[in-house]
């Protein structure tokens, strides 16, 4: 099986093998515990060897916020590689989504039928090269929020999960609230690897619970992040939903 090497000691450590591809990877844990950031170095490794990457975070309020945080945390400049990525904004107030702005649109993706279409329009703008391309979609339990289509967007969630056999496909998820609906997509994704942070050492710790065809080290791992850091990450997490969940729960 193909696999994708992580250039970190500590995420080396949990997946020597590397991450297999395709394969679909949750990053799952309590709110502002640093998901974003493990994902970061995923993804960022993935441009680095070849291939492509979808955006999709919704708990950014534009694109600006990615290309800085895959900077600092990550040196990656990720204007060296915008031919090979795209970035998916949430936008609960269209009715569908935008036609793309540059390498970047607005999408409506609480609803179910967008949610395809956007990644459709996604796939046709980048390149499936080297290790393919790679759908990184972060904070997806606030779509989840939505009377209207939390269901069903979880519904769709999971299938996208289960189709992971031509792109790969990388979400985080908080486990604060929504809970029981989160630990359905633990149940079914190919990789699981649990986050969490120490509120008494400050730290960020990383596990991996399993993964798909390849050996991974069970142990917990600490990633060394600077306090500064992973309190700016709360501070966004809780700004995000205090935005974003009003917005979806309208719907």
């Amino acid at each position: 099986m193909q696999t994708l090497k992580i250039s970190v000691d500590w995420f080396d450590r949990l997946l020597p093998e590397g991450l297999p591809i395709p394969s679909s990877t949750l990053l799952s844990g309590p709110g502002g515990s640093g998901k974003p950031l493990i994902g970061n170095f995923i993804a960022a490794d993935w441009l680095r060897q070849g291939g492509s990457v979808v955006f999709m975070s919704l708990q950014y309020p534009d694109h600006s916020f990615i290309k800085t945080s895959l900077k600092t945390i990550t040196h990656l400049d990720i204007d060296n590689y915008v031919n090979k990525t795209v970035f998916i904004e949430l936008d609960a107030n269209l009715e569908n989504f935008q036609n793309p702005k540059g390498r970047h649109f607005k999408a409506n993706v609480v609803k179910p039928e967008i949610w395809d279409q956007a990644l459709e329009q996604a796939y046709e703008m980048v390149p499936d090269e080297g290790p393919g391309i790679l759908v990184y979609g972060s904070a997806l339990n606030l779509l989840l929020f939505s009377p209207t289509y939390g269901v069903k967007i979880l519904k769709k969630m999971k299938s996208t999960i289960q189709k992971a056999f031509k792109h790969s496909y990388l979400f985080s998820t908080s486990t604060t609230a929504k809970g029981k609906e989160i630990a359905e997509l633990e149940s079914i994704v190919d990789n699981l690897i649990m986050i969490r942070g120490d509120r008494k050492t400050k730290k960020l710790y990383l596990q991996v619970k399993h993964v798909k065809a390849v050996k991974f080290l069970a142990e917990e791992v600490e990633a060394p992040f600077s306090q500064e850091v992973l309190q700016e990450l709360k501070g966004i997490a809780d700004k995000t939903r205090k935005r974003v969940i009003p917005l979806v729960s309208k719907l």
